[in-house]
Parts: structure tokens; sequence; C-alpha cells
């Protein structure tokens, strides 16, 4: 299977344990806070130890503003296609389009029919898996009533609606040729799990799925494929993500480009190899893929990029620029008295792999930006009354703006982790590298430094004043006055580093 060319996405499987309901929804938030795409739960409705799939999902996309939810998979016999149906749409429109829905055909007979399920087998299981996508498909169009004749599930004169407000995907978790087939004919895509079909057995299944769909008269293109995968960041290396984050990024980059996987969903509970991920594999992994699919466009051409916004070479379009709003009359800095790195030859043209490092601290700083306007977000709904400052104050404690600290050497070793693929980082670090290679960026280089750890004394302000709002009448004001000032130094400071260091990056590399 070749890559279909997608784009990537990458989330998170977590456990719905009901004694853990508070950790299952920080895994949620903390998959947002850290730039994935998805959330994804189980779903056993037999299983007594588990939050209901679909309530927890909601209450997931209530706590959520971007990342897409979706059950992997729901259980088909106890969950009625039409019910369901009504169910995502509902949740698609109240989350502002960010639901898709995962389709099993079941598994654990006893326990479904203990619970006044059916007890299907495996043939009759995959012929009410293609009718439920019928039932759901037919009440997700608009027309008068829906009729569908089915051995398991029909529709006589049903009235569709409600309708999601995008398309949501039907992702099936099939692994016999019978499921691959009809996700091939019918599914918008597949998603298996790496302990069931480990990534040797991709290729083998997504030839049944992509021999159905030019049967059915599709591309396989058509049909996307996710993979739950599991892994470690320790080991040799030798098994499948067993090993450092460089191993699960070649793994990962191999199994885009060469078996047509455009989608990766950690199986974790663990916020550090969460975070790891996100920061550490995710951004590489795209990297890697477009690099290769650049590469195998044909010879590298030059690279012409939009009109520039500053005369800073080519390339000067892709730093974010200062608007100059500022929210605080507080300075942390002056300003103009930061220093300028030479000027870029403007002749000289870029090749993609070249811009593409250059966006990767880009990239990253749109991590934090992001991070910046959810903390403004808590602030609301702690003003608002719906979030205590506590919670608040943890929410803060897990973002990236917090963990790295903001010290030269941590930020730094953080971003050499970010956007290096290929070689290790022990020895290296991202401003030593870019004094020795050229000595005229120094200047720039200590300047930035000293941003950051004034950076790390405002965040501290804004955990004081959290900590304060607990016990001081005033202290909302002085929690919005610490944020307004974070604001006006980070993005500040994110478009500064970018104007200097984008082009610079995308010339000399990390080191």
């Amino acid at each position: 299977m070749p890559d279909l060319g997608h784009d990537l996405a990458f989330g998170t499987f977590i456990t719905p344990a009901a004694d853990r309901a508070e950790q299952a929804l920080a895994l949620a938030e903390l998959t947002e806070q850290v730039g994935l795409d998805l959330v994804s739960v189980q779903d056993h409705p037999y299983q007594p130890a588990h939050l209901d799939a679909w309530t927890l999902l909601s209450v997931i996309a209530a706590r959520t503003r971007s990342v897409a939810v979706l059950p992997n998979v729901a259980n088909l016999p106890l969950r009625p296609p039409a019910v369901l149906a009504r169910s995502a749409a509902s949740l698609d429109i109240l989350s502002g389009g960010r639901v898709e829905l995962g389709l099993g055909a079941g598994a654990f007979w006893d326990a479904i029919a203990a619970q006044g399920g059916p007890r299907r087998t495996p043939g009759e299981s995959l012929t009410a898996l293609a009718e439920a996508i019928g039932v759901i498909r037919a009440l997700w169009t608009p027309g008068r009533g829906a009729r569908t004749a089915g051995e398991h599930y029909r529709l006589a004169g049903a009235k569709p609606g409600p309708f999601p407000v995008h398309d949501i995907g039907i992702w099936l978790g099939v692994y016999k040729p019978r499921g691959l087939r009809l996700t091939g004919r019918a599914a918008d895509g597949w998603l298996p799990s790496s302990p069931y079909l480990p990534p040797e057995q991709l290729a083998a299944a997504g030839a049944v799925i992509d021999e159905a769909a030019r049967a059915a008269g599709r591309e396989p293109s058509a049909v996307r494929r996710l993979y739950n995968v599991v892994g470690t960041f320790e080991g040799t290396g030798r098994e499948f993500l067993q090993g450092p984050p460089e191993v699960w990024v070649e793994q990962l980059a191999e199994l885009a480009l060469t078996e047509g996987v455009s989608g990766f969903i950690l199986m974790a509970d663990s916020p550090d190899l969460i975070r790891r991920y996100a920061a550490e594999v995710a951004p590489a992994v795209r990297e890697l893929v477009a690099a290769e699919r650049a590469g195998a466009a044909g010879p590298a051409a030059p690279l012409h990029v939009p009109e520039p916004v500053t005369a800073r070479g080519s390339l000067a379009g892709v730093p974010t620029p200062d608007d100059g709003t500022r929210l605080s009359t507080e300075h942390v800095w002056d300003e103009s008295t930061r220093p300028t790195g030479p000027a870029s030859d403007p002749r000289r043209d870029y090749t993609p792999h070249e811009v593409a490092a250059g966006r990767h601290l880009v990239d990253v700083h749109d991590g934090l930006r992001a991070e910046l306007r959810q903390l403004r977000d808590i602030a609301d709904q702690v003003a608002a009354g719906a979030l205590d400052p506590g919670t608040a104050r943890s929410h803060l404690q897990t973002m990236t703006l917090r963990q790295n600290n903001w010290t030269l050497g941590v930020y730094c070793e953080t971003y050499c982790r970010i956007v290096t693929t290929h070689h290790t980082i022990e020895d290296r670090t991202l401003f030593p590298h870019l004094r020795r290679a050229e000595p005229a960026l120094a200047p720039v280089v200590d300047r930035l430094a000293e941003e950051h750890i004034a950076i790390h004394g405002v965040i501290e302000r804004v955990d004081q004043a959290l900590v304060a709002l607990v016990t001081t009448p005033d202290g909302m004001k002085d929690l919005r006055a610490a944020i307004d000032l974070l604001t006006d130094t980070l993005l500040s400071h994110l478009s500064y580093e970018e104007r200097e260091l984008v082009e610079p990056l995308a010339r000399l590399g990390f080191g």
C-alpha cells in the first residue's frame, strides 16, 4: 500500500476508568494542550468499571475547543445504529463539528448477552455492521422518511436528523477479510490497533481494503487509515515503538509513506508519555513525511514562498509578525534595544527541507500561542465561577509554558528534541550551535536568552496570582493583569525570535 497523501493526525486513546474519572478528563485536556488532534476512548457498555463512552466524550467535547472526539470503537450490538446516528450528530452540532464515529461489530458476546444484547456469529455481526452503516448514513441524509431493509436493522420511514455540521467519518475497527472488504466498500476509514494487528500485517490487510474499494468504484485513498499504537521510550529500537523518540519517528513515518497510515493514536494513560509524544514524535514525523513527499515529487526545485513581510530574504513570510497590540501598561523589557542579526541574501532560494526546518520553530511557537489562549479562557472560567482556582493552577502546571521553565538550557534542549529527527541531541543545543555557525548572531542569541528568563518570571507571577486568588478579594484583577502581561511579553518575544531565527535555522540547521 503506497502513501495515500493524507494530512497526518495524532491523538490519544484514554482508558475511561470510572474510579479515575478526573484523570481521564485531565488526559483529554492535556491532549489538546500539547497540540494533538483527537481524543478517543474505548466503548464497553457492559463493563461496570468504565464510564459510559458517549457521556464521557460529551464532557470531553465540552471541556475542549479544538480536538476531535471519537469512540474507539462504539459497541454496535449494545448501541442501536439509529440512536447512535442521532447521538453522534447531536454531539457534532454541540462541539462545532468535532466528532468522528468508530464502529465495531462486537466482541465479548457473553457480556453483551448478559446485558440483554444479541449473541451473533461472526457472519451475523458483519452483516449487522453493514446494515448499521446504511441506517446511520440514511439518518444523516435530508429527506422525508428514511427506509432501509435489513436482517438486523431497518428503518420504516424514520425522519432523518439532526444533521451533523461536518461530514462525520465512519471508521471500522475490523481485522478479518470480510470486515476489511466492507471497509473498502462502504466506510470512510479503518481503525485497527497494533496489539491485534502488528505493523508487518498492515500491508496484507490494506491490500484487501484497496481491492474492495476499487471493485466498488472508489479510490483506495477514499479510505483513510488510523492506527492505535502502544509504545515506550525505553528499549533498543528493535521492536515496534520500543526505543527513543527517533525510533518512533522513523517507524511511524515509514508506515505513513509505505502503508498509507495517516493517523496515529497513542494508547496511553501517562501524562509524561503523551507530552513527549506530542513534543518529540508528532512534529518530527510530520517533517520527515513532508520532506519525503517533497523529494518524491521530483528533483528539488527552488522554493518561492509568498511575498515577505520584511526584507529578510525569501523566508521572511514565514515568521508571525507582531501586530503591536499591548494589553498591559507594564513593560518587562525595552523592545527598542533588541539587536538584529545580519541581513540574509534576498536572492537565496530554499529547498523544501530547509523551509520545513525554519517552519518548525513557528510550529512550536504556535503551540505556545494556543496554550496562551487556553490560559486566558481558563481565567474567564474562573471569573465566571465555572472553574476553581486550584484546578486552574493544575492546568497551568501541565502546560508547556510552565513545564520548560523558560531557562536557556531546558528551553533550547526542548527545541532540539522537537525539531531534530535523525541525530542525537545530548551534546548539542540550539543557541550554542547558532553562535558557532554564525558569530554575528551572538547578540541576538544573548538577548533571547535574557528574555527567556524574564518570561519565566512573568509566568511565576501568573502562578502566584492563582494561589492568591483563593484568599485575596481583589485577586481576579491581579490574575488578569498578570495574564495580560504574559500575553504581551510572550507574543512579542515569539515574534522577535521567529523574525531573527527562522531564516538562520533554515540555512544553518540545528547543529
